[in-house]
Formats: structure tokens, C-alpha cells, sequence
């Protein structure tokens, strides 16, 4: 048995109490599975995330099967289906947002060097053919995840927790004591 006031009372958790909301917006574009679709919510509600947006063939929480990954937590993130993903991205970027497509590309920068301008809006594609070129165009920046292994990518949904955590050390660092 633990004791939560006790967890929550630790110098650990005040690092992260000026965060009531992270200025970040996560946009899945075509991202098929239902699991990865599940984890991003999970994720995004553990940094809390601004905002999932779910365009193209990207299944939303009305089908329960997210429910098995994301554990609640898509009933407790805003999230929205847009009919075009381009759209999505003009309305985020009027509301202040940069707009980051997380794929490897020839002028893509490092996670670990860039230095994002919250809020900021992190764009991930289908699991096998990535972001689609006409939505790279929209996109203010791309940023790689190092990846040194044989297969050179990641899972999508492990990619989103990489750069949803990393992004919140960085604006831990903005904002924090």
C-alpha cells in the first residue's frame, strides 16, 4: 500500500507543479492502429498534453478498443477529428502554434538540439510511410529521433513518448523554480 499525499507532497513532484498545462498538441495524420492510437493518449495525458488531433484514417476514442491502451485516459484529453489535416494545421498555426513534423528528412533537426517555440504542435504519420508529403510542406520544422540500431525507426507510439517526455524537460526547464 502507498501513500499518495505522501508521493505527491515529494520534492520530485513540485519540479512539475508550475505545469498545469503542457503547451503541446500532438496530431496523428493516417495512424492506423488502434493500440498506438491508445498509447499516444496515455502518454499525452501523463505529460498533459494540450490536445490530440486525429486526421485522416486515425480511429478516434469512439472505438472502445482505444480504451484497452489508453486506460481512461482518452476520456480525459480534448482531441478532435478535423476533415483535413492541412486545415488542422493552418488553425493550429493561427492559434500561435509551431507546427514539428517528427520524421527523419534531409534538413531535419535533432530532438535533442532543437529548441521548439511553445506552443507547439508535434506531427506523426502512418506507421509504415511516415508523414505524407504534402503535410511535410506545412510543416515549420522537422525533427529526427537519433536512432542508431539496424532499422532506423522506431514504433510511432514509442516515438511520441520519446518527444512528448523530452518536450516536457524542456519546458519544465522554461518555467520551472
Amino acid at each position: 500500500m502507498t501513500d499518495d499525499a505522501a508521493y505527491r507532497a515529494t520534492a520530485l513532484g513540485r519540479a512539475y507543479a508550475a505545469i498545469e498545462r503542457l503547451p503541446v498538441a500532438v496530431l496523428l495524420d493516417n495512424v492506423r492502429s488502434l493500440y498506438n492510437v491508445g498509447a499516444f493518449f496515455r502518454t499525452s495525458d501523463a505529460v498533459r498534453a494540450d490536445s490530440i488531433v486525429l486526421a485522416g484514417i486515425t480511429p478516434t476514442p469512439d472505438d472502445p478498443r482505444i480504451a484497452k491502451t489508453a486506460l481512461g485516459a482518452e476520456r480525459s484529453l480534448a482531441w478532435s477529428k478535423p476533415a483535413d489535416a492541412k486545415a488542422a494545421v493552418g488553425d493550429l498555426r493561427a492559434r500561435g502554434f509551431e507546427i514539428a513534423a517528427i520524421e527523419t528528412s534531409l534538413h531535419a533537426v535533432d530532438l535533442f538540439d532543437w529548441r521548439p517555440r511553445f506552443p507547439v504542435c508535434v506531427v506523426f504519420g502512418h506507421e509504415v510511410e511516415g508523414i505524407a508529403p504534402a503535410l511535410l510542406e506545412c510543416c515549420d520544422v522537422h525533427v529526427r529521433i537519433p536512432t542508431l540500431g539496424t532499422k532506423g525507426s522506431i514504433n510511432v507510439a514509442t516515438a511520441g513518448g520519446v518527444v512528448l517526455y523530452e518536450l516536457l524537460r524542456k519546458y519544465r526547464a522554461l518555467v520551472g523554480p
